[in-house]
């Protein structure tokens, strides 16, 4: 069948099953060139083999819930959205959340997802206690900070490479309502942006949408978006009833794709500035739902289709904090100059992170969306020049189109990931275009 990531970019005919038992699931494994997929949220082809992908999704019971402690076991096919269905209303949200909620838990676990928090509670790995992974042999092995640590550190980031993660358990955020307390605050200029995060460290959240195609004194304008789980006091009397209860929003949906020529960087162009003046009657502070605060794309389903039947590619690196002022300078103004903005630009700041393969940095990540083209991959390769002279990296989750050349200078782990795979019998079982094409 036609397969791909959520950019649609780029699209293979892949052999795909969706096996129901772990016998079933341990007879895909045994035939090799094999990865797991989720739900299909990782943008390129990291969730793809021609030869061999199985889906989990019927993977997807939760298993047992501990209410003084809030972990969690599920399968790994549980969705993060269905997580937060059952537990917010007893009080618990996901530690760690990236911006959609249509991801599973495997699949969260494979790329160790980085969200709003990144700065203060590292990435989801911190809040995994252990992991049940099949190996090449079909074996089932639980691995945790105590038990086969090797393969549990590997496997947080590790991009479904050392295994198929089967099941695992988590630990919970408790929490008093399903409100954010979020203040809203617009910068001018890439330094007040810098500025205006660094001052604001001890806040749980904060992510900005950035204007890419701001130029001169403008250059780097964005709102920033800071955010606090709210307390039963801080509601108004008419919300501390009922907590967590929030109005559903009518979902919208793209029906189809539009002609790429409407993405254009003049529309773009517009639309930024329309965005940005709109944010600054929104500045200041104000509650707002756990849904619009974490997931507002979700509000928009196949919002992929947006950019076209050719698809999309998502550019993110992380850049170490002494470059990072200098390295997002760089990218914007070469962004500026093709006039190849987008809707989707976040920035976000990065803390400590612990994993071996992972892909956050202390310092600033940046990511954006451009439609798919030849002029889009020409400006993503000067992206990638720069990340590197900035001393970044990638996100593989995002990525479809880097050369491994790029990924292996950018990223000196990547030597010692291939190795354990070589030393543990992975890289001829597990595998996906992705790692065929980075040489993982």
């Amino acid at each position: 069948m036609k397969l791909s990531g959520w950019g649609r970019f780029p699209t293979y005919e892949a052999r795909f099953s969706a096996p129901r038992t772990e016998d079933s699931l341990r007879e895909r494994v045994a035939e090799g060139r094999v990865i797991a997929r989720g739900n299909g949220r990782a943008y390129g082809d990291s969730a793809v083999s021609i030869s061999n992908t199985v889906h989990m999704g019927r993977f997807n019971r939760m298993i047992s819930f501990d209410g003084e402690t809030g972990q969690l076991v599920a399968e790994a096919g549980v969705l993060a959205g269905d997580i937060i269905s059952s537990f917010l209303l007893r009080g618990w949200f996901l530690p760690v959340t990236p911006g959609t909620k249509f991801v599973t838990l495997g699949g969260m676990i494979a790329a160790d997802v980085h969200g709003k928090n990144h700065h203060c509670d590292g990435g989801f790995g911190n809040f995994t206690d252990w992991v049940d992974v099949m190996g090449p042999d079909g074996a089932i092995i639980r691995c945790s900070r105590e038990e086969n640590t090797n393969l549990f550190c590997w496997t947080l980031g590790g991009m479904g490479l050392t295994g198929v993660i089967v099941r695992a358990a988590v630990r919970l955020r408790p929490v008093e309502s399903g409100w954010i307390r979020q203040k809203m605050v617009p910068t001018a200029n890439l330094g007040e942006t810098i500025d205006a995060f660094e001052a604001a460290q001890d806040s749980t959240y904060s992510v900005a949408w950035i204007d890419c195609l701001s130029k001169g004194d403008r250059l780097g304008r964005s709102l920033i978006m800071f955010g606090e789980h709210a307390t039963v006091d801080e509601l108004d009397e008419s919300r501390k009833s009922n907590p967590f209860k929030c109005i559903p929003k009518r979902k919208l949906s793209m029906p189809l794709s539009p002609p790429a020529a409407l993405m254009n960087g003049t529309f773009v162009r517009v639309f930024n500035a329309l965005y940005y003046r709109n944010g600054l009657r929104k500045a200041g502070e104000g509650l707002v739902d756990w849904d619009s605060y974490f997931y507002p794309l979700d509000a928009i389903l196949n919002w992929n289709r947006i950019y076209g039947r050719k698809g999309f590619a998502q550019f993110q690196c992380v850049l170490p904090l002494e470059t990072s002022h200098l390295g997002l300078q760089a990218l914007l103004e070469a962004i500026s100059a093709a006039g190849a903005g987008s809707f989707l630009a976040v920035l976000k700041r990065l803390g400590e992170q612990s994993s071996r393969f992972s892909f956050p940095m202390p310092g600033y990540t940046l990511a954006l969306d451009f439609p798919m083209s030849s002029q889009t991959l020409q400006l993503m390769e000067q992206l990638d020049e720069i990340t590197l002279e900035h001393g970044g990296r990638f996100y593989l989750a995002k990525d479809s189109r880097m050369s491994a050349e790029t990924l292996w200078q950018s990223d000196t782990r990547t030597e010692g990931f291939v190795q354990m795979r070589d030393d543990m019998g992975l890289r001829t079982i597990f595998t996906s275009e992705q790692s065929q094409r980075l040489q993982l």
